[in-house]
């Protein structure tokens, strides 16, 4: 209650100043059951993945890159680095699952990057770990990285498929993998660390190359079956694209190598900022992102609307630039009257098919993942305008 108080007062600085007037935001009552939703009806590979993700930047936020001291993380979690149970739960769980003859963390139904979802997790758990001799998290996360460098098919110039069975690039991936192996390079340091981040790098740059329309907008799938592909502007699929380049963005900044990667950084953010200013161009009057971000007709989906916001704040803290913050403030008021009083956020699409509504009584679990990360980056956002951001 103390951080809505403050940001109560920073909104009356807001209004009697240039800065960007801050939205309203959730209550601690209405997140605390929205999380708990996600843990009871997150089950598979990607939805777990950024669940993970999803706890580590509300409850833990010193652990997530979107700090400057990120790396190296602490060698043991202590109460001052957040609550972290839920998220180390996954990640030993997902451990503890994993086959013996699988490289992938976990069964990804037949996708190459839904199982690196998991990977963060998985690395800080081994970072933190009590026993020094347990090597389990270390050889599960160093397996999935094998899998991802040396074994999944990819193109001729080096996209690395999101399918096991093809090459084919779906926007999906680039917050499933690249976030991991940046994260990866990250920790292992040295030449490793170059190598691993150019290659994070290198992934967004070409997912984009594939997938980017001259509108700024992404393609949702390309190459291999052509049943399967999907030229459409989907809303979640941008949102997939640009909160993964986010979180690329936000490793290298926050590495060791930050200075030898100057370019990179400023691509990054130069893509990021292109599909959120050309997404933003087709906000309904209500604050809503249709499913199909350029096509009105199709349905109103508060899922892909929750990460994009998200992502929208995130880049105002990173270039204090707020051109963008008015429409991230519609969305995130229509995400609050979309999230009913047992903490499910409605009006979302099915994240298993694409281009229909969530049945009644279904919800998405990657909705109420998107719902905690709008309101961690939301936080930040605040936090920054006051200088009280920690480092």
């Amino acid at each position: 209650m103390k951080f809505i108080s403050a940001l109560l007062l920073l909104l009356a600085a807001c209004l009697a100043s240039s800065l960007p007037v801050i939205q309203v935001g959730f209550n601690d009552v209405t997140i605390d059951k929205v999380e708990a939703n996600m843990l009871q009806i997150a089950t598979h590979s990607w939805e777990l993945g950024t669940a993970a993700e999803a706890l580590t930047e509300l409850l833990a936020p010193s652990l997530s890159v979107f700090r400057s001291a990120a790396f190296p993380p602490p060698t043991s979690v202590t109460p001052a680095d957040g609550n972290t149970t839920a998220m180390m739960n996954i990640a030993v769980t997902t451990v503890k699952q994993k086959p013996m003859n699988s490289m992938t963390l976990i069964d990804g139904d037949g996708a190459v990057g839904d199982p690196a979802s998991l990977g963060v997790a998985v690395l800080l758990a081994n970072w933190t770990r009590s026993d020094p001799a347990d090597q389990s998290f270390a050889q599960a996360a160093r397996s999935q990285l094998a899998y991802l460098t040396t074994v999944a098919p990819r193109t001729s110039d080096g996209a690395i498929s999101h399918r096991a069975s093809e090459v084919q690039l779906w926007a999906d991936f680039v917050y499933m993998a690249p976030p991991f192996i940046a994260y990866f390079g990250a920790l292992a340091g040295g030449s490793s660390e170059t190598t691993l981040l150019q290659l994070a790098y290198d992934q967004c740059r070409l997912y984009r190359n594939y997938l980017r329309d001259d509108n700024g907008l992404w393609k949702h799938i390309v190459l291999g079956d052509q049943a399967s592909q999907d030229f459409r502007h989907w809303g979640t699929g941008n949102a997939w694209a640009a909160a993964g380049m986010m979180r690329v963005l936000q490793t290298i900044m926050h590495s060791n190598q930050a200075r030898q990667f100057d370019a990179q950084q400023a691509d990054l953010t130069a893509w990021i900022t292109e599909i959120l200013a050309a997404t933003w161009q087709h906000q309904q009057p209500s604050g809503t992102l249709t499913n199909v971000i350029d096509d009105s007709t199709t349905f109103p989906d508060s899922s892909s609307t929750a990460l994009l916001a998200a992502v929208t704040y995130r880049l105002a803290v990173l270039t204090a630039d707020y051109s963008l913050v008015a429409p991230a403030n519609r969305a995130l008021n229509y995400i609050r009257q979309n999230v009913n009083g047992d903490g499910w956020l409605l009006n979302t699409v099915d994240p298993e098919t694409f281009n229909t509504p969530s049945k009644p009584g279904e919800y998405s679990p990657e909705g109420q993942a998107f719902v905690l990360l709008l309101h961690a980056a939301w936080k930040d956002f605040g936090a920054s305008l006051s200088g009280t951001l920690p480092h």
